[in-house]
């Protein structure tokens, strides 16, 4: 009787991470007004990277927004759990989520964009994503 092992996609599988990822982007996004409901970005995959960008060129009126990972990080429900981007500005990170969520930072809408490298693992395996609490966005 032999004995094999099947490798298969997973959170704690490296491989997923090292190779070449699978290409995500979304451009032209409205970004609603503070208080309102924030804009949801939903991946197919666990992300292996993401890149935020506020796409207000900076030379226009100040238009910030945040994101973060869940919808109580940027509404601050328990703390200031978000990033703000100001016109212009992008923020780049190897995180592994399944979704974020963005919001204006004021009473204007905002516009960005948002690329991401996917894995081959599919957002099933993380299915809470991230709540909110204890520094996490």
């Amino acid at each position: 009787m032999s004995n094999s092992f099947h490798y298969t996609n997973g959170l704690g599988n490296v491989g997923s991470y090292q190779i070449s990822s699978i290409p995500y982007l979304t451009s032209s996004l409205t970004i609603p007004a503070s208080g309102s409901t924030p804009k949801v970005i939903q991946f197919p995959n666990v992300t292996r990277f993401i890149v935020v960008t506020n796409t207000i060129p900076a030379s226009q009126q100040s238009r910030p927004f945040r994101f973060g990972f869940s919808e109580n990080g940027i509404n601050a429900v328990e703390a200031n759990n978000y990033v703000v981007l100001d016109n212009g500005e992008s923020f780049t990170a190897e995180f592994r989520v399944t979704k974020i969520f963005l919001m204006s930072d004021n009473t204007f809408e905002a516009t960005g964009s948002v690329v991401a490298g996917l894995t081959g693992i599919t957002n099933t395996h993380l299915p809470n994503n991230w709540s909110g609490s204890a520094g996490i966005g």
